[in-house]
C-alpha cells in the first residue's frame, strides 16, 4: 500500500475522501427518476393491447373532466393515432432513458469521473429542448424542472472544472 500525505502533510495517514453531497443528491436524484421511467415504462406497455380511447376516458372521467372540453376531445383525438406498434416504441423509449438516469445515478453515487462528465453532457444536451417547450407551451411545473436542469449542468461546470484544477495542482506535486 503506497502512502500518501493527509491534509496536515504528514506521509504514511491515509485521509479519507470527502464526499461531494450536492453530487450524492444529484445522483439519488438521478435514481429516483429512473424509478420512476421504470414505472411509467411497465404502465405504458400494459397499454400495448387494450383500446387507448376508452382508458383515457375512464381515467378523463374519473378526474372529472369536461367529456365534451376541448382539451378532452384533442387529447382523446392524438391518443386514437396512437396503435400497439407506437406503444411499443414508447415503452422501449422509456426504458431506455430509466436506463441512462440509473447509469449516471449510480455512477455519481459511486464518485466515478465518467458519471460527471456524462450526467453534465446529458443534462446540458436536453436544455434547448427543454427551453423550446416552455417557450411553446409555458408551466410552472415545466419552467421548476427546468431550473432544477440548470442548476444541476452550472454546479457540474464548476465541479468538474475544480476537479480538473484539483488533479492538475496534484500531478505538479508529484
Amino acid at each position: 500500500m503506497t502512502e500518501v500525505q493527509n491534509l496536515k502533510g504528514k506521509p504514511g495517514v491515509k485521509t479519507r475522501h470527502k464526499h461531494d453531497r450536492w453530487i450524492q443528491l444529484i445522483g439519488g436524484f438521478k435514481l429516483l427518476k429512473g424509478v420512476l421511467f421504470i414505472l411509467l415504462g411497465i404502465g405504458v406497455l400494459k397499454l400495448e393491447h387494450r383500446d387507448i380511447v376508452d382508458v383515457l376516458t375512464r381515467w378523463l372521467t374519473d378526474w372529472h373532466f369536461d367529456p365534451e372540453g376541448r382539451f378532452v376531445n384533442l387529447l382523446l383525438d392524438k391518443a386514437a393515432l396512437i396503435d400497439a406498434h407506437r406503444i411499443k416504441q414508447i415503452g422501449i423509449a422509456i426504458f431506455c432513458y430509466a436506463g441512462l438516469d440509473f447509469l449516471e445515478g449510480t455512477g455519481l453515487v459511486l464518485e466515478k469521473t465518467w458519471a460527471e462528465y456524462l450526467t453534465l453532457i446529458l443534462t446540458a444536451s436536453f436544455l434547448p429542448w427543454e427551453l423550446y417547450e416552455i417557450l411553446r407551451h409555458p408551466t410552472w411545473v415545466k419552467a421548476t424542472l427546468t431550473l432544477v436542469n440548470v442548476l444541476v449542468v452550472v454546479y457540474l461546470v464548476f465541479y468538474v472544472q475544480r476537479n480538473l484544477r484539483s488533479r492538475a495542482e496534484h500531478r505538479g506535486e508529484e
